[in-house]
């Protein structure tokens, strides 16, 4: 196994600078560091999926070949991620975070009133009463349910005005726009089963939920709609105006369809003519980090076959990554099966704290699609010095290779490595604890602020590294395959013991830079002239 370069080693290009496919601009090549003979730090990882109290599946016919999703997020304010998952056919179930800090991962169930027909779930502090709320998708109407502390939780209250639809629901995303003390909900809805011309060509339209001061609005029609498998609101331009991209199943789209971004402000949508050019894919998930430095979010697209790695170039211009990198994942890279490969849920993280971030697909055939493999492992791409992506799925065993859907990235037992969590069809969960040995040091950090938007969604937080890059996380809710996360901002700093850190809040306003200890986890909480930052445990 290759072994990862050490921090004093690095150097400062960008290994994607090399290739010719794409021309990258001069800010663009500071992604990651060179060296001909890295080292590399061994990652591996423990099966721990019998840890869960019971075991548990995401199971139904072809109203559940999509969805799958989790959520993961503290709901009783012990600082350990707790999780939420969908059955589809079988009921959601909680799962409480019971593992101590280093040691073994391990839950215990969680009270939940029984609920079928569950897509997946993201959680956000709806009414900003510090406690996460769980919006949940289904095929038939969503829920919102309102965290009571303790990981309890109820209905929303009828004085909400939440209006779930009775659509089949496989994509969400949300944000607290300008000025507003409520949250804006998106729902991206599959086929319209009501169609009798469908499945085919027969795609639901979406819908947007927004604020009427503390209460949801009626719900908006976004049309037309292609089968939305992944939602996701960003401020991927960096303008301080967050838009809405929506990635699209061409499998029951079939031919007038296409990858839809739409302006958020005048709820329109990009096209050709706005130089956006038209994409077709089989959209499955959204996977968003600044890659190169420069502030701006990449972004993944899984689908069957390509897995494409789109660069941001600013001013509203996105063109796809040589093939090269190697994050493109386009068949399995074991076993015999050369048929396209399936890809659902894809996130970004430092999986070995080295400073550069990974990437984790979840894979998997839709149900018996003979185009596409059927034992098709997922993916462990793990960043190399010179930025381009290898394989590591096979040799650490998280490359299973059952019908992967959700997942998840997040520090389990509190060690400051990410785990992996993982949803599968007709197959049980799958917990993978990070058991990497490596020297990389790490840092996480919790947003919070008064008054309205807990969580600070919309915020930037950014890191300086050794090599004077910026690492920059946006807090979002959305993107991923049906799996959402609110879950403290994890960076790998790799032989840093400090790093300065310094956060863009979601009204633009800036801190100053402070410096902080690593291996620590931090809450951030704003001040009163939002410039200072209140520091706590």
């Amino acid at each position: 196994m290759q072994q990862r370069q050490t921090s004093d080693q690095r150097g400062a290009i960008i290994g994607m600078g090399a290739y010719r496919p794409i021309c990258l601009a001069p800010a663009l090549l500071m992604i990651a560091m060179s060296g001909a003979n890295a080292s590399q730090t061994d990652i591996t990882f423990i099966d721990r999926s019998a840890n869960l109290p019971v075991e548990h599946i995401y199971d139904g016919g072809w109203t559940h070949f999509v969805g799958g999703g989790l959520a993961v997020f503290d709901c009783n304010g012990d600082a350990r991620p707790d999780v939420f998952a969908a059955g589809g056919t079988n009921p959601a179930r909680l799962f409480v975070n019971t593992s101590q800090m280093g040691e073994a991962i391990s839950f215990v169930a969680g009270e939940l009133d029984e609920i079928t027909g569950v897509t997946g779930a993201y959680p956000l502090d709806v009414d900003s009463d510090n406690h996460l709320d769980l919006v949940v998708l289904r095929n038939g109407e969503n829920l919102l349910l309102r965290g009571e502390g303790d990981c309890q939780f109820a209905p929303a209250p009828d004085n909400w005005a939440f209006d779930g639809g009775l659509e089949w629901t496989t994509a969400f995303t949300a944000t607290f726009e300008r000025d507003q003390d409520w949250p804006t909900l998106v729902f991206g809805n599959y086929v319209d089963q009501s169609n009798p011309n469908g499945p085919f060509e027969a795609c639901d339209d979406n819908y947007i939920l927004r604020p009427s001061g503390l209460l949801f609005g009626e719900r908006l029609t976004l049309k037309p709609g292609y089968c939305a498998l992944s939602m996701l609101i960003s401020d991927w331009k960096r303008t301080g105006a967050p838009e809405l991209r929506i990635s699209n199943d061409r499998q029951y789209y079939v031919r007038d369809g296409r990858e839809q971004m739409w302006r958020l402000d005048t709820l329109s949508e990009y096209r050709e003519t706005d130089g956006w050019p038209e994409m077709k894919l089989w959209g499955m998930g959204i996977a968003s980090r600044d890659l190169t430095g420069d502030g701006l979010p990449e972004i993944v697209l899984t689908s069957m076959g390509d897995q494409p790695l789109q660069i941001n170039h600013g001013a509203g211009v996105m063109k796809n990554a040589p093939f090269s990198i190697g994050t493109y994942a386009t068949t399995p890279y074991f076993g015999d099966d050369g048929r396209p490969s399936t890809g659902w849920h894809a996130e970004f993280g430092d999986l070995n704290n080295d400073g550069r971030d990974d990437l984790f697909i979840a894979k998997g055939n839709v149900d018996q699609m003979p185009s596409n493999a059927i034992h098709d492992p997922n993916n462990l791409l793990i960043q190399q010095p010179n930025g381009t992506f290898a394989e590591m799925g096979g040799v650490t065993g998280v490359g299973t290779t059952e019908r992967a859907r959700g997942a998840a990235l997040a520090d389990l037992n509190l060690d400051g490595r990410l785990d992996i969590l993982v949803v599968n069809r007709r197959a049980p969960m799958e917990i993978w604890q990070n058991t990497t040995q490596s020297d990389g040091n790490w840092l996480k950090i919790n947003l919070r602020q008064s008054g309205a938007n807990t969580r600070a969604v919309g915020a930037f937080v950014e890191v300086k590294m050794a090599d004077g890059r910026i690492d920059t996380r946006e807090i979002t809710i959305g993107g991923g395959h049906a799996s959402g996360a609110s879950v403290a901002a994890h960076f790998g700093l790799g032989e840093m013991q400090a790093a300065t850190v310094r956060v863009i809040w979601p009204d633009a306003t800036l801190s100053e830079w402070h410096e902080v200890e690593a291996n620590r986890t931090l809450t951030i909480s704003r001040g009163p002239d939002a410039s200072l930052l209140v520091l706590g445990e």
